[in-house]
């Protein structure tokens, strides 16, 4: 019996009708898995994925010579990629993982000598050599990073950067560029988890931006989230997910004047929601003054938003609050 990918999931409307250009990393190819991953996962979309040259300046002239044809409404770069894709400006940007300093990296993983291409190329071409001269015209390229960024290049480009990669650490050197530098749950490549948990929330996020679309506000209450162990209630994290389809979240803590306390929360947050709570974060004691559509909380404060009372009898647990969710079909 053919198993199914418990990660992957189909989202036909996000992106559809629009183009995706994806920029693939060193040794890789347009044919790569990621590829097949983000046409899987977003099938109204268009899928843009050109085999890069080896030589950089030819990669670039490739890459804006391919913008300037498709006009592509989302660049997604990894790896080598992250760094071509941070020098196309005039797009909306996602770089996972961005080789910032390529040169450095590929004479510290010792890349110079014969290498072989991780996937199948157009030109059928499947080795290649770097020599010394090759990574002197890549330490080149990325002292061209940086040169073209204005107010409005720093809205449209998110880092994304995995929390186990051994491989790139450009997250300092990106956030001294970019005020929007992630970190999320994983290693120097993509896998099927990482992708849908944190790259896909930021691909919706942008996709609301470029259409004026705004989403019903659900604000959650961290009293809901955690146990008595302060692990993840059951449910809760898949029902986040969830809701992360149709709605706009915003996580919700008390304000207190010790600030071990917000960094203990913020921890929490990032280890179990992760990429989700970046910048929808709210520490208030002031619960009834938020102005949404939805509050998630243990307790009764009489706001604005209308009350999931977790813990009540309509609403004991997380899958209770999934089905009634599901039942308003977004509304």
């Amino acid at each position: 019996m053919e198993q199914t990918n418990p990660y992957i999931k189909q989202f036909p409307e996000l992106f559809k009708g629009k183009k995706i250009m994806y920029v693939h990393g060193f040794g890789s190819s347009g044919q790569s898995g990621t590829v097949t991953r983000i046409r899987e996962v977003l099938p109204g979309a268009t899928v843009i994925a050109p085999d890069l040259p080896v030589c950089p300046e030819e990669a670039m002239a490739l890459l804006r010579q391919t913008c300037e044809t498709e006009k592509p409404d989302l660049i997604i770069g990894t790896s080598m990629g992250g760094m071509y894709a941070e020098m196309l400006y005039g797009y909306d940007r996602i770089l996972v993982n961005p080789a910032l300093q390529m040169g450095d990296t590929m004479k510290d993983h010792g890349m110079i000598g014969a290498q072989h291409f991780s996937n199948p190329r157009q030109d059928g071409v499947q080795d290649f050599i770097v020599t010394k001269a090759l990574v002197k015209e890549y330490k080149e390229m990325t002292e061209q990073c940086f040169s073209g960024i204005t107010l409005e290049e720093k809205r449209r480009v998110w880092g994304l950067f995995g929390d186990e990669d051994t491989t790139v650490d450009t997250y300092d050197l990106f956030r001294e560029h970019y005020p929007t530098a992630i970190r999320f749950h994983g290693e120097h490549r993509m896998n099927d988890r990482s992708f849908m948990h944190s790259v896909v929330p930021v691909i919706r996020w942008i996709d609301d931006r470029q259409e004026g679309r705004e989403r019903p506000i659900v604000y959650i209450d961290v009293s809901t989230l955690a146990d008595s162990w302060r692990k993840p209630m059951s449910s809760a994290q898949k029902t986040v997910r969830m809701l992360l389809e149709t709605y706009q979240l915003f996580f919700v803590a008390p304000a207190t004047a010790e600030t071990e306390h917000y960094a203990e929360m913020l921890s929490w947050l990032y280890e179990y929601i992760n990429v989700p709570a970046y910048a929808h974060t709210i520490f208030t004691n002031q619960k009834h003054l938020l102005y949404g559509d939805y509050l998630i909380d243990t307790e009764n404060n009489d706001g604005m938003a209308t009350l999931i009372l977790f813990g009540s009898d309509t609403f004991k647990t997380w899958d209770d609050i999934a089905v009634y969710f599901e039942r308003l079909g977004g509304q």
